[in-house]
C-alpha cells in the first residue's frame, strides 16, 4: 500500500547548447554548468559559484530558475537581453531550453582528462611554497596558464592549482605546481606535513580561461606568492613562441626570503624578443637589510617609469584578492580598454564559507560591470583551496 506513495525520480530538464550543437541532460540536482561539464563539453567556466561571469550565456529559449539572483553580477542591459550564469542556472523538471554559448575564437581546446597521478618530487621553494612534480599515466595537454586539480585519495574535494611550466606539444607526462601551505587547509596540511613523494592522487584537466591572447599591445603582468605559476608558465611559452611584445613584469613578496624562481625569469627575460622589465617589489622587507630593489605594494608600481604606457597594454593578475582588487582599480583608473584584463584570483579555505564565496570587486570595476563608467576587465575567478 505504502509503495503507491513512493515518489518517482524526477525527469531531468533538457540544455540545447548553441553553436555547439550539444544536447545536455540536466538534472534536477545540477546547474546547466555542472551537467554540462560532467558530460563533457568543453563549456567556459572557472569559479563555478557565480562571480566571474565566465559562463555567462544568453537564453534563447525556455526559463530557468535562479540558484543566486543573477543581477549579484550582470547589469540590467545583460539580463533584459537574456544572459544567465550557466553556473546558477537549474531547470525544472522535464523542461528544455536553447542556450548560446558565448565561445572565445582563440580560446584553447584539448580533452579534459582525469588521470591517476604519482608524486615525484617535493621542493620546497619558500617557507611556505613548495614546487610539486607529478607523474601521470597519460600526456596531459593543457594551455600555458590553465590549471589542474588535485586530489588524494582520503580527501573529498579536488583543489585546484596552476600549471608551473610551458606545456609541451603532445602532452606532459610530468607536471608541476607551485603550492602554497594555508593554516588550515586540509590539503596543504597533508602535503606539508612530511614528504610525499610517491604517494598517489587524482589529477584532472586542464581548465580555466586564463592564457595569453594574441595581440601586439604591450603587458603587463603583475603576481603576488604562487600566483608566480601562471605567469610563469605562459612566460615561458610565450618566449619560446618568439613573442614580441614588450612586456613588464611585476612580482610582489614580502621579503627577499619569499622571492623563488628569480633565475628563471631573468633567464626568460633573457630570450625575450622585445623588451621585458622585471620589478620584484617587497611589501616588508627590513628597513634596515641590504634590498635595494623596489619596496611597498606591488600595484605602487603599476605607473609610469615602471609601466611606460599602461592605457594601452594587456594586463594579465594572478595571486591573492587584495592584490588583484588594488590592481583593477588602478587599471580601470589608468583606463585600460575593456577585456584587456584577465585575472586569475586566488581564493584558499578562509575566503570561503562552505562551498560559497563572495566576490571583492574593486569600485570601479563593479561600477563597469554594471554599467556605470568605464568598461569593466574579463575575469577569470576560481573557488575552492588556491594554494598559490
Amino acid at each position: 500500500m505504502f509503495g503507491l506513495f513512493k515518489r518517482r525520480p524526477k525527469t531531468p530538464g533538457v540544455a540545447r547548447l548553441e553553436p555547439l550543437g550539444v544536447d545536455v541532460t540536466v538534472p534536477v540536482n545540477q546547474s546547466v554548468l555542472q551537467a554540462a561539464l560532467e558530460a563533457g563539453v568543453d563549456f567556459p567556466h572557472s569559479c563555478k559559484v557565480g562571480t566571474c561571469m565566465a559562463c555567462r550565456s544568453r537564453l534563447v529559449e525556455g526559463k530557468v530558475k535562479a540558484i543566486r539572483d543573477f543581477s549579484y553580477v550582470l547589469s540590467a542591459e545583460e539580463l533584459k537581453a537574456g544572459y544567465i550564469l550557466a553556473c546558477q542556472a537549474k531547470l525544472a523538471p522535464g523542461d528544455r531550453i536553447v542556450l548560446e554559448v558565448d565561445i572565445d575564437s582563440q580560446r584553447p581546446h584539448f580533452p579534459q582528462l582525469t588521470c591517476d597521478g604519482r608524486i615525484t618530487a617535493q621542493t620546497a621553494l619558500t617557507h611556505d611554497i613548495v614546487e610539486l612534480r607529478v607523474a601521470v599515466d597519460q600526456p596531459l595537454q593543457y594551455a600555458a596558464g590553465q590549471y589542474a586539480t588535485l586530489r588524494p585519495a582520503h580527501i573529498e574535494r579536488a583543489r585546484e592549482y596552476s600549471f608551473a611550466a610551458a606545456p609541451t606539444p603532445g602532452g606532459d607526462n610530468e607536471l608541476r605546481f607551485f603550492i602554497r601551505k594555508t593554516p588550515g587547509g586540509q590539503f596543504t596540511g597533508w602535503l606539508f606535513e612530511q614528504s610525499r613523494v610517491g604517494e598517489t592522487l587524482e589529477l584532472t584537466g586542464p581548465g580555466g580561461d586564463f592564457w595569453l591572447r594574441a595581440a601586439e599591445a604591450p603587458l603587463v603582468f603583475v603576481a603576488g606568492g604562487s600566483g608566480l605559476a601562471p605567469v610563469l608558465s605562459v612566460l615561458e611559452d610565450a618566449a619560446r613562441a618568439g613573442v614580441a611584445r614588450d612586456a613588464v613584469f611585476l612580482f610582489g613578496a614580502r621579503t627577499q626570503q619569499d622571492l623563488y624562481q628569480v633565475d628563471a625569469i631573468e633567464a626568460i627575460a633573457g630570450r625575450w624578443a622585445a623588451q621585458f622589465r622585471f620589478v620584484p617589489v617587497l611589501s616588508h622587507e627590513p628597513a634596515d637589510s641590504d634590498w635595494t630593489g623596489a619596496r611597498g605594494l606591488v600595484t605602487d608600481y603599476l605607473a609610469a617609469p615602471h609601466v611606460p604606457d599602461l592605457a594601452a597594454s594587456h594586463a594579465y593578475l594572478c595571486g591573492p584578492p587584495p592584490m588583484i582588487d588594488a590592481a583593477l582599480a588602478v587599471l580601470a583608473a589608468a583606463g585600460v580598454a575593456d577585456g584587456h584584463v584577465h585575472y586569475d584570483k586566488f581564493l584558499d579555505a578562509s575566503n570561503l564559507a562552505g562551498r560559497r564565496c563572495v566576490a571583492v570587486v574593486s569600485a570601479a570595476r563593479h561600477a563597469a560591470i554594471h554599467g556605470i563608467g568605464s568598461a569593466g576587465a574579463v575575469a577569470t575567478f576560481r573557488a575552492g583551496e588556491k594554494q598559490h
